[in-house]
Formats: C-alpha cells, sequence, structure tokens
C-alpha cells in the first residue's frame, strides 16, 4: 500500500510535458496516494508547477485562483495557428517599433481588461477540451471575460523579440496577451517561449526539475515537502482553544469577536500551533464556521 504523503511539492516543470503527464511522474517518483497540481502549463511552458499531496490537494484551489508571475518571450511580425513557435506562420507583417514604443502599448493593458481564450487551450465545449477542436480546424465561439493585468515589465528587446515579465490574475492567457498586445501596435505576435515564476508567494527559485531529484532517497524527497498550511499562509492566522477546536471540527460555530466587517476567510491553528484548517468568519454571527478541515486520521 502507498504511503500517505502530505504536503506541497514545488515542480520546475520541463518544456515538452504536459502538466499532468508530469504529475504522474512525480506522484510516481514520491509514491503518494493522491496528488494534484494548481494551475496547468502547456507543454511550450516551463517553470513553476506546485503539486500537492494527500491533504494538501483540499487547499489546491487557492493556488489555483492566485495571481501568477510569467517570463514571456515574443516574436513580433508573424502570427501563427497555435499562438506560440509551434504553430504554422499564417500572417506576416513588416511593421517595426522601438522598446519605447512597446512600453508605451503594454501599459494599456495594465488593469481588468477584457479576454478571449484562445481555441488552443484546454476549455472544455461540450466536454471537449478546445484544443482538439481547433486541431480539426473547428472555431467555437467564445465569450470574453474579465482578467486583471497587474504589471507588464520589458526584461529585453531586440526588435522583433521582448521578453516580458507578466504579472496577472488567474485566467489570463498569455499566448494572447501576446496577440492583443501585438494587434495594438499594427502587427502580429506569437510566443517564441513561456516560463511560470511564481505563483501567489511561490518562487520558481525554491522549485526543482524532475531530472534532478529522480535519484533521490525516500527521506530525501519528502525533505523537500512544504508543509500544507503553506498554500493559504496568504490568510490571517486564528488559534482556536480546545473547546473551539473540538466545536470545528464537529461542524459547529465557533464564537469569536473579530475586527472584520465582511465575511473573511482564516487559517485555523491549535493552541499548540497545529493547522487545522480554513474557516470563514461571519461577522454577522460573529463566528467562524469550517470551510475546508484538515482529517486528523491522515498520517
Amino acid at each position: 500500500m502507498k504511503k500517505a504523503i502530505n504536503g506541497v511539492f514545488l515542480l520546475n516543470k520541463a518544456h515538452d510535458i504536459s502538466s499532468n503527464h508530469a504529475l504522474q511522474q512525480i506522484k510516481r517518483l514520491f509514491n503518494a496516494q493522491k496528488a494534484g497540481h494548481t494551475g496547468t502549463l502547456d507543454p511550450l511552458a516551463t517553470g513553476l508547477l506546485p503539486i500537492c499531496f494527500g491533504e494538501a490537494t483540499k487547499f489546491a484551489q487557492y493556488l489555483i485562483d492566485a495571481d501568477k508571475t510569467y517570463l514571456a518571450t515574443l516574436k513580433f511580425g508573424q502570427a501563427t495557428t497555435t499562438g506560440d513557435k509551434e504553430g504554422e506562420i499564417i500572417l506576416t507583417s513588416d511593421v517595426a517599433f522601438s522598446e519605447k514604443d512597446l512600453k508605451l502599448h503594454t501599459q494599456q493593458f495594465i488593469g481588468c481588461i477584457q479576454q478571449t481564450p484562445p481555441m488552443f487551450s484546454a476549455l472544455k465545449h461540450d466536454g471537449i477540451p478546445l484544443y482538439q477542436y481547433a486541431r480539426k480546424g473547428i472555431n467555437i465561439e467564445r465569450k470574453s471575460r474579465e482578467i486583471e493585468i497587474f504589471a507588464i515589465d520589458i526584461v529585453n528587446f531586440d526588435f522583433p523579440y521582448a521578453t516580458l515579465k507578466i504579472h496577472c490574475s488567474k485566467g489570463t492567457y498569455i499566448r494572447t496577451l501576446a496577440e492583443d498586445l501585438a494587434k495594438s501596435m499594427d502587427s502580429f505576435a506569437y510566443l517564441e517561449n513561456l516560463a511560470r515564476m511564481k505563483t501567489n508567494h511561490f518562487d520558481i527559485k525554491n522549485a526543482y526539475p524532475f531530472n534532478e531529484i529522480q535519484n533521490y532517497s525516500e527521506p530525501e524527497l519528502e525533505s523537500l515537502l512544504l508543509p500544507i498550511d503553506t498554500l493559504i499562509s496568504h490568510f490571517d492566522k486564528i488559534k482556536l482553544n480546545s473547546l473551539q477546536e473540538k466545536q470545528i471540527k464537529n461542524g459547529q460555530l465557533v464564537q469569536y469577536s473579530l475586527n472584520y466587517e465582511i465575511m473573511t476567510s482564516l487559517s485555523l491553528y491549535s493552541m499548540d500551533d497545529d493547522f487545522i484548517g480554513l474557516g470563514v468568519y461571519d461577522p454577522q454571527l460573529m463566528a467562524i464556521k469550517a470551510l475546508r478541515l484538515m482529517n486528523t486520521n491522515a498520517s
């Protein structure tokens, strides 16, 4: 029987491998019963892919919903069928521009904007990923949705190439952002390279590539795991006494006076600083109720 592994592993995903394939590699390596990743990276993309094991999968959604930071290299003057270098070139432009021009146009995309997801994406229509339709030449109408771009910085510029550091909300498609940015300059663009550098507070500098750890011993692998509560460390921390802890685990409301005017998520801990789970404070009831709790029998 596989050992119950609980925790978070930061994987530096390699190029040309799907997120699910990478997940299965890591799951086998750690000999884990249950595992999930926290946000798909295309096979083209590399970089940070946090993997949740066991009880940590209960809290994975809070990373899926988190802000991300990417390093994207764009090639201007050409558009491809897929929006990246793996597609066929279908449009070209001879419009040239300076780094100053590019910087000016990037600022137009800062803030909340509407974005239409690309056909080459894992979004599903009638239960089938859009990219499967795209490969058959079928175009499905997609609704635009609101995303937020917090910052775009030019890291390197050597026309027709530009490397951008992009801090954005969940649901942002960088290939679409590249195409829209180029369109604003009467040009075309596709992704040459894409790397995820950050997911919330997790950083690529603390991630490990599979080929570096594939021969690690079991103790060495387990030493790389981060505690489950690192997934929700951005929430305020509240300690419960023994009675309150019993109440929350029994599904009861815990009366608590806190200075919050709106419903607020909280990381819950015992008086001994053991992580209990995630709760939410209701200011009208002046009480905390459970959202996600650790399984005390998990080991």
